[in-house]
């Protein structure tokens, strides 16, 4: 299982049409949603399909949460 948090930068395996592979990750759950950091595109991915595309996280996003 891949662990991802929401502010994460991702590369995908393969690139997206606009030639980028990074992604912002905007929102966890049963789907992922992914805003592409060349074009802003968004998409969305259940989370199977997610992990078939992900390839690495680049920079973790912000863990400033609170977990109370």
């Amino acid at each position: 299982m891949v662990v991802i948090a929401l502010g994460d930068i991702i590369q995908t395996k393969k690139k997206h049409p606009c030639g980028s592979d990074k992604w912002e990750v905007t929102r966890i759950g049963a789907d992922v949603k992914l805003k592409c950091l060349t074009c802003q595109r968004v998409i969305m991915l259940e989370r199977g399909e997610f992990e078939k595309r992900y390839k690495k996280t680049v920079s973790h996003g912000d863990t400033a949460d609170s977990e109370s």
